[in-house]
């Protein structure tokens, strides 16, 4: 009888750990099955906003008058004085800027801060400013709700005058809009062409230009998103941590004089890729288009 009993225990414990087994193994693919779902989900979402995002920056180039803008008596060249004659600065000042109508923006938009261009990149945008730095991380230019966000600026800068650093943020999307496309300045096809270092900025109240001096990725950090400055100590010291970190030698310099325009994205997980361009020519704008 004990022997018996003893089968019987041992075929009981046998089939316990089986079905424990089953339930494992039916958990373990339920597990898969839900990660599954919600892979294809994100994939069909992130999708859909690539695409809403692609066709209102295809219109809004399509319905935004650009021209481009000659020097006249109304463009002023920045800290000349202080250029070394072997600079590309006296290179990139011969560009002509380039001029926006916001009216269309702004009737669409009365966040519409600016209109960017990077050279060598996609960036052509209308830029936008509201009252903090989360809304548009996650809304289009129309403000629908779109992970891809859109390009703006920092809610504490000053977007008719500048200040000592004026910042911008986007997405880096694997589709190269927003701010995607910036991780080709880290390339050497990007870097080998010189005319590629100017960016453009066109606001309501002038058009500017702005000398790239500096580009790295390093880990997430805010040291570099400094708006104010107490003096031109504390700013020349934030200059020089800048200006150390870039992956390039542009062959320029950057003063106390000059103001900075930032443009900040990601590079990987936990990192950031950073721009930062002085402001080397402006033009104050005759047909000012005011908001509301």
């Amino acid at each position: 009888m004990e022997k018996v009993k003893k089968k019987k225990s041992k075929k009981s414990i046998s089939l316990t750990k089986i079905k424990w087994k089953n339930v494992l193994l039916i958990s373990f693919m339920f597990l898969c099955i839900s990660l599954l779902i919600i892979s294809i989900n994100e994939g069909i979402s992130w999708y859909r906003d690539n695409k809403k995002i692609s066709s209102q920056v295809d219109d809004l180039i399509d319905k935004t008058n650009i021209t481009v803008v000659p020097d006249n008596l109304n463009t002023e060249i920045i800290n000349q004085n202080e250029v070394d004659e072997f600079d590309p600065y006296w290179d990139y000042i011969k560009m002509n800027l380039i001029n926006v109508d916001f009216n269309e923006l702004l009737s669409k938009n009365k966040d519409s801060v600016g209109w960017i261009q990077v050279n060598g990149t996609n960036i052509n945008y209308p830029i936008v400013q509201t009252s903090d730095n989360d809304y548009y991380l996650t809304h289009a230019f129309d403000k629908s709700w779109n992970s891809a966000g859109w390009v703006f600026m920092d809610y504490r800068n000053d977007s008719e005058t500048f200040d000592k650093n004026t910042i911008l943020y986007g997405h880096s999307r694997l589709d190269r809009t927003m701010f995607g496309s910036l991780k080709n300045i880290l390339k050497s096809g990007w870097l080998d062409d010189t005319s590629n270092y100017v960016i453009k900025l066109s606001t309501p109240y002038e058009n500017t230009m702005w000398q790239v001096f500096s580009v790295y990725h390093l880990p997430t950090t805010s040291d570099y998103l400094k708006v104010n400055f107490s003096s031109d100590s504390e700013y020349s010291d934030f200059l020089k941590l800048i200006y150390n970190r870039t992956a390039h030698n542009f062959g320029t310099s950057v003063s106390t004089n000059d103001k900075i325009l930032t443009l900040s994205t990601c590079y990987a997980n936990n990192e950031k890729l950073v721009v930062h361009a002085k402001l080397i020519k402006r033009e104050a704008r005759q047909d000012k288009t005011h908001h509301d």
